[in-house]
């Protein structure tokens, strides 16, 4: 490569040198040594485009996991910077697109891909905290330019006349990062929400997605650790809220053990190693992955949070409502994620205990659900739909003598899709079918409500679950079947997911013909309920999988990202 210098007197062994630096950094971060990372990054953040990016990479996790505002803008004020920088190491006269590779230097190569990255970073932080929309429109452009540099980027350096210099590693390591987290995660995007997003036309590939990421996280480059992070992320999480929870485990072990090997006190690791065995069914073990997390280190109590947030829904798996109480009191003592939805999860919880068993400090689940409403948070000019849904069950109790939701915990354990892991433990299904058995006989024999019904159609959801986990395919059918429109008067979003999990039902039983129809007409028949968006992710999931596309008419899939 050769061409005119971005920035004179940068050259590639300063290059080489700042991504040493860089790779030490993220060293001490897996080694739980925050401080002294940021610290070894601090010094050349206003010169170095590297040290700059990934000083911003720590400060964005960091706010990621508190949601304290001054950490976000914080954050972003870095990212800023690192853009700024990148501009000036960056080719200045013609796009990418329309250069050939021995136009760019090394150096002009790398601004190229930091740039994208910072863009990627500083709209995901504007999504986290602005309230105008106009920003958050800004925030779509912001992802769209930074797929189009990492497209370009991606047929430059697959072009004839390329040629690879000294750190060709990292740059390649950058290019996968991005080409595989646009394809990975815009397949997961149903095609209404990506047309929202100004993405319309585009697919994305999973597999390929997947492969790039892959590639990026088994190579030695400096994005290989935020390869590694986002394929556990989907493996652990994307997969299970937004999927049907079936992807291969053993994946994400597989990537996992040499980290785990290599850091065995790091908290990031020993976290993703809980949710595996917590995905498996293995509770027990889960709990210990997630109790040692918190206690290998204390400078950063946020990674205590969202060890808290699994713990608290390990022990509702085994029905310990007391001790999941403790976890979501202190979760909204000490996060600002969402206090409603905390505050919620303390009540439902609570609600949980027989009505003649003390509450812990006398808190009553009445009035906690009545303060869940006042404790509304806006995110991007609107309310995120978590707290959405949690203020509109919670409404019921405003009244005098409020109507009690029968088992909320385990409706919203449903929500995060809870039940495919409940559902690994056959005595955790057992024990919570029964559960469910004794509230449904509960709600039976209670004079008649304006919610009975609704309420009834929730247990019956959670039933059919628990039913076709316990292998009773035929009673869980039955269940879903008895959920009707007809019957609901405030619970709507019941309707669609009872015909999604009829429809999953089907093909584990190898019906794809028959779930077909089904998925289609949750997708297309219902719209403004609860939770709307998540329910169209795992339909959009369930029809890739049948390898159906989303509508009759919709026959071809949209342009890949590569």
């Amino acid at each position: 490569m050769s061409g005119e210098q971005a920035a004179p007197g940068r050259s590639s062994l300063d290059l080489s040198q700042d991504l040493s630096d860089c790779m030490e950094a993220l060293n001490l971060f897996m080694n739980n040594r925050f401080d002294e990372s940021l610290e070894l990054l601090q010094p050349r953040t206003k010169d170095s485009m590297y040290h700059s990016l990934v000083y911003g990479t720590i400060l964005e996790m960091q706010a990621m996991m508190t949601f304290e505002h001054d950490d976000i803008i914080n954050a972003g004020q870095v990212m800023k910077q690192a853009q700024e920088i990148c501009q000036r190491f960056r080719k200045k006269t013609s796009l990418i697109g329309k250069s050939g590779a021995e136009t760019f230097t090394e150096v002009e190569l790398h601004a190229e891909v930091c740039f994208a990255e910072c863009l990627l970073q500083r709209a995901a932080l504007i999504f986290l905290q602005d309230e105008n929309m106009i920003n958050f429109l800004k925030g779509g452009m912001k992802i769209r330019n930074s797929h189009l540099i990492y497209r370009d980027l991606n047929n430059l350096m697959q072009s004839n006349d390329f040629q690879k210099g000294e750190s060709h590693v990292h740059l390649q390591g950058g290019v996968s990062l991005g080409i595989g987290a646009f394809n990975l995660t815009l397949s997961l995007f149903p095609p209404r929400i990506l047309k929202i997003l100004e993405f319309a036309g585009f697919s994305g590939d999973k597999e390929y997605g997947l492969s790039q990421l892959h590639e990026g996280a088994t190579s030695y480059n400096l994005r290989s650790l935020l390869c590694t992070m986002l394929l556990l992320c989907y493996y652990t999480f994307l997969s299970f809220i937004l999927g049907i929870g079936e992807e291969d485990i053993k994946e994400a072990d597989s990537l996992l053990q040499p980290y785990i090997s290599r850091y065995p006190k790091s908290a990031i690791f020993l976290f993703f190693a809980g949710r595996i065995e917590e995905i498996k069914g293995n509770i027990d073990q889960a709990i210990q992955w997630f109790e040692d997390g918190c206690s290998a280190q204390q400078s950063w109590k946020q990674f205590h949070h969202m060890c808290y947030w699994e713990l608290m829904w390990c022990v509702a798996y085994k029905g310990m409502w007391r001790v999941a109480y403790f976890y979501a009191d202190l979760l909204s003592k000490e996060n600002r994620w969402s206090k409603a939805m905390y505050v919620y999860m303390k009540a439902a919880f609570l609600s949980m205990l027989p009505a003649d068993e003390p509450r812990p400090f006398d808190e009553s689940e009445v009035e906690l659900f009545r303060l869940v409403p006042t404790l509304k948070q806006r995110i991007a000019g609107k309310s995120p739909p978590t707290e959405k849904y949690v203020i509109r069950k919670a409404r019921r109790y405003q009244a005098k003598d409020p109507v009690s939701l029968p088992v909320p915990a385990l409706e919203m354990m449903y929500l995060w899709n809870g039940f495919s892991v409940l559902g690994k433990d056959p005595q955790l299904t057992e024990d919570t079918l029964n559960t469910l058995c004794m509230a449904e006989n509960r709600l039976l024999q209670e004079p008649a409500n304006d919610y009975q019904d609704d309420d009834h159609c929730s247990i019956l959801l959670l039933k059919g679950l628990c039913l076709k986990h316990r292998g009773r395919l035929e009673q869980a059918e039955e269940c879903f079947t008895q959920i009707s429109e007809k019957k609901m008067k405030y619970d709507h979003h019941l309707v669609p997911n009872a015909l999604l999990e009829m429809s999953l039902l089907y093909m584990q039983q190898r019906r794809g013909e028959d779930a077909i129809p089904l998925l289609r007409r949750a997708k297309n028949n219902y719209k403004n309920y609860s939770m709307e968006s998540r329910t169209l992710f795992r339909i959009h999931a369930a029809l890739t999988k049948l390898r159906a596309p989303d509508s009759e008419e919709s026959s071809t899939d949209g342009a890949s990202l590569s």
